[in-house]
Order: structure tokens, then C-alpha cells, then sequence
């Protein structure tokens, strides 16, 4: 899609919206196009396509920026983080071709769903006291996290993280920073790939996408700062909300866009 001006109030609200998805990026470790996507329909009247494809011209950078600043506090081997990502953008290729045949109301009822059974687990296992009781896997399969990401980054374009995340802190017991950190390894290549697909269909608004990446960028540092002075138990109670909030959006969204 051509550059074009935007109206001031659309580049403040862009602006604004980047700067906001930035920070809770930067807080929880992903990419903020659960919240995008819906805003850019609803907000700004963009089609599926426009929506995901112009929420990607802000995740991209904000990702990066993230994955550089939680690498920093807490160097993840390169290996590891390599591998996860390797594999969850080979999942995010193959997934995408399948997931384009099947029906995508029922694929996101079975995400919201799986998400909000997720949560509650998490919630009601207290964080980390109990999720840190149970068996620990052999580290050496961690990579295969980025089987499950992709799948999910191919099936909807969004939920890697989500999914990676807290895999990571209660089958592999890792630090919820350290998860958030490997879960940005995963998400950030299958997002530039993405973005690439969707800039050559046309289907990004560059005018609208790269102001909310400068939003972003402004914030993304202060939601990491802010991740790594919060108590972890805090922040796995936290995160579980997150998905919480976002398994309900998944599926009320039939009914509340009507």
C-alpha cells in the first residue's frame, strides 16, 4: 500500500497505540498484535489482511529492540535461541499453507480456548512456587518450543509467545525473563518473515505502521526495565492475566463485532 499523510489525530492515535503496545511488548515479551490487529479493524476500518499485515510494521522493530534489551540483562545461549528460532519459522511456513484451508473462526475458538484453559492452570498453580514443583524436561528439547510457536504464529499470525512462554517457565523451569527472552527469539524471525509476505501483497499501511513503530520504540525498553524489577512471581501471575484477557477477546470477538 502507497505512503500516504495522515491526519494528525491518526498519527497522534498511531503514535499513541505504538507507544502503548511498545511498553506491554517490552513488560511481557511479545509482539502486541493481539491487541493491534482488533484496534486497526475496529479503529481505523482495516480488513483482516491491512490489520495483521500493518500490526507487523510495528512488531518488527519493537521485537528486536525488545530481544536485544532481555538478551543484555540475561544472555540466553545463542544455540538455544537459534534453534528456537530456526524451527519456529520452518513451523510458521508450513503451518501457514495448511492453516489457509481451514476455517479461521474455528481455528481461533480452539486457540482462545486452549489459551484460556492455559491461563487458569497458571493462576490457579499460584506461579512459581508449584509451576517450579513439578518435573523439570531435559533442556536439551527446549528448541522443540519453537515447533509449538510456529504453529501458532502460522495458524493466526499471532500467540507465539503466548505459547512459548509459559512452556518454557513450568516444563523447563526457566526464569519468566529468561522464558520471555527465548520466546523473543522465536517470534521476531517468523515476524519479519511475515512482514515480508504481507509487504509484497500490499497489504501493510506504511503510513499508519511506522509511525506506531516509533511509538513503540520509545516504550520498549521501559516495559523490559519494568519486567526485570517485578518480583518473578509477580510477573508470572501477570502474564497469566495477559493470556487470560486475551483468550476472552479470542472469544467474544464474534459477539462483540457484530
Amino acid at each position: 500500500m502507497p505512503m500516504h499523510w495522515l491526519a494528525i489525530t491518526d498519527l497522534l492515535a498511531a503514535l499513541a497505540l505504538g507507544a502503548a503496545l511498545g511498553f506491554t511488548g517490552g513488560l511481557f515479551g511479545i509482539g502486541g498484535g493481539i491487541i493491534a490487529i482488533p484496534v486497526l479493524a475496529l479503529a481505523f476500518g482495516m480488513n483482516q489482511a491491512m490489520a495483521q499485515g500493518t500490526s507487523l510494521a510495528m512488531m518488527v522493530p519493537v521485537l528486536l529492540v525488545g530481544w536485544l534489551r532481555y538478551n543484555r540483562r540475561h544472555a540466553v545461549p545463542g544455540r538455544p535461541a537459534l534453534q528456537i528460532g530456526v524451527l519456529a519459522s520452518s513451523t510458521t511456513w508450513l503451518v501457514a499453507h495448511v492453516a489457509n484451508q481451514l476455517e479461521p473462526n474455528i481455528l481461533r475458538t480452539v486457540f482462545g480456548s486452549f489459551l484460556l484453559l492455559l491461563a487458569l492452570r497458571m493462576l490457579m498453580r499460584n506461579a512459581v512456587t508449584q509451576a517450579e514443583a513439578g518435573s523439570k524436561l531435559d533442556i536439551r528439547l527446549m528448541p522443540l518450543v519453537g515447533i509449538l510457536g510456529g504453529a501458532s504464529m502460522g495458524l493466526l499470525g499471532i500467540g507465539g509467545g503466548l505459547i512459548a512462554t509459559p512452556v518454557l517457565t513450568s516444563l523447563f523451569r526457566q526464569r519468566q525473563t529468561t522464558a520471555q527472552s527465548l520466546s523473543l527469539a522465536l517470534v521476531t524471525p517468523c515476524s519479519i518473515i511475515a512482514l515480508a509476505t504481507y509487504g509484497a501483497a500490499g497489504s501493510v499501511d506504511w503510513s499508519m505502521g511506522l509511525p506506531m513503530a516509533i511509538g513503540g520504540l520509545l516504550t520498549v525498553s521501559s516495559g523490559v526495565a519494568m519486567a526485570h524489577r517485578l518480583p518473578e512471581q509477580k510477573m508470572r501471575i501477570a502474564f497469566a492475566w495477559m493470556i487470560l484477557m486475551t483468550s476472552l477477546w479470542l472469544l467474544l470477538r464474534p459477539i462483540l463485532m457484530k
